[in-house]
């Protein structure tokens, strides 16, 4: 008989599996339950964008792109990103094709950390999930940062100087931020940027959720400002606010001395991003704005509804600019997040997820996605409601 805890990374073995999952896999087990736990967008990847990618099939562009990807599409990133975040990228070297955002953050962590030399990386939290484990995985050590919800969950710029030490190799920024919906404005990138150019760190920018911000601000990429591009890579992709979810396909934008690393990893492990979904994409970026635009007021209106909702209820509601959760405080309750949401889902059919999926500092808020209709939204702010009074 093999002996598998002999033969496995202890590594792997130590992770724990995404706290998302959880209720999910709980929750598909029972009847009549309304989940605000899927970050993912309702709506259909839009009828051009899609009518692009069958095109493509029909024309039989079924074989291997260029590692880095279609240079059409680098051609159009370039530009889009230009018009959009006035970053300018050469798509010759500076652009590379990703099988969605996750895989190009887990490239730039393992381009950047080196095994055995306890390379730190600083991991601003509540945030996704996936960037502790990457670090772990890599060989690098994980420095996390709690964010407050006094300060709106943005990074501080004392906070960051504290964190620093002479092996820390890399900054996660992962705004607009999942799961508070935090924004960082341009007077906050700029503090963080005065303290990163007194260094050789890298900020690994995390975009996904940038053509998803509100109020008067659009998103600003930390790498537009004065020395800061050359010291970070941007992470974007098309699943969120193209609502590409199940095309798989994001980029990275960084310097060329990077990006040839990370397209190394990227050749080796993937050889390339879905073909069909790089054609689809490159008619996402020259004609999709607009769609883009309307999706965008659609969940400014939920945002609004769920924001006032939660309030409502008594529960203690930052104001979230970006992506698109809400993280509301469960602290009048005396529960920690996982009981409570436990519980919720128990006794009112309502998933949520725990604010402890997000990391440490995420223990006594949940997070609630509006990526669902007016009217499930209102239900399950009822059953909460419902929830509360029996307390």
């Amino acid at each position: 008989m093999i002996d598998y805890e002999k033969v496995l990374n202890p590594t792997v073995c130590a992770i724990k599996p995404s706290g998302i999952r959880k209720f999910f896999d709980i929750a598909a087990t029972m009847d009549d339950v309304v989940s605000l736990g899927v970050g993912e967008p309702d709506f259909q990847t839009p009828w051009q964008i899609r009518k692009a990618g069958i095109a493509s099939l029909e024309r039989g562009r079924t074989r291997y792109t260029s590692n880095q990807g279609l240079l059409p599409l680098r051609e159009e990133i370039a530009a889009y990103v230009k018009r959009h975040y006035e970053l300018n990228y050469r798509p010759d070297t500076e652009i590379l094709l990703t099988v969605g955002g996750s895989e190009a953050i887990d490239a730039a962590i393992r381009a950047l950390v080196s095994y055995g030399h306890a390379d730190e990386v600083i991991i601003p939290q509540p945030s996704y999930v996936c960037y502790e484990p990457i670090t772990e995985l890599a060989g690098g050590v994980p420095v996390i940062i709690e964010t407050k919800a006094e300060n709106d969950f943005k990074l501080t710029p004392e906070q960051l100087r504290a964190a620093i030490t002479p092996r820390t190799k890399a900054l996660i920024l992962p705004y607009p931020c999942n799961p508070t919906g935090a924004i960082m404005e341009k007077a906050d990138l700029e503090a963080i940027a005065a303290v990163l150019r007194e260094t050789n760190i890298i900020v690994i920018s995390d975009e996904i959720y940038a053509e998803l911000s509100f109020g008067e601000n659009r998103h600003i990429s930390i790498a537009s400002l004065d020395g800061m591009q050359e010291r970070t890579i941007v992470i974007n992709g098309f699943s969120k606010a193209f609502s590409m979810t199940g095309w798989r396909l994001g980029y990275a934008c960084g310097p060329a001395p990077l990006l040839k690393q990370i397209t190394k990893i990227h050749q080796f492990a993937i050889m390339c991003a879905p073909t069909t979904s790089q054609y689809a994409a490159i008619e996402a970026l020259r004609n999709g704005d607009d769609a883009v635009d309307s999706m965008r007021k659609e969940y400014n209106r939920r945002r609004r509804l769920i924001v006032n909702g939660f309030r409502k209820l008594g529960l203690a509601c930052h104001e979230p600019k970006g992506a698109f959760y809400v993280f509301p405080s469960i602290q009048s309750t005396g529960m920690s997040s996982d009981v409570f949401c436990e519980r919720l889902l128990k006794e009112a059919r309502v998933a949520l997820v725990p604010g402890t999926a997000f990391g440490r500092g995420g223990d006594g808020f949940v997070r609630a996605s509006y990526c669902y209709s007016n009217e499930h939204i209102i239900e399950a702010l009822a059953r909460i409601q419902k929830f509360l009074n029996h307390l």
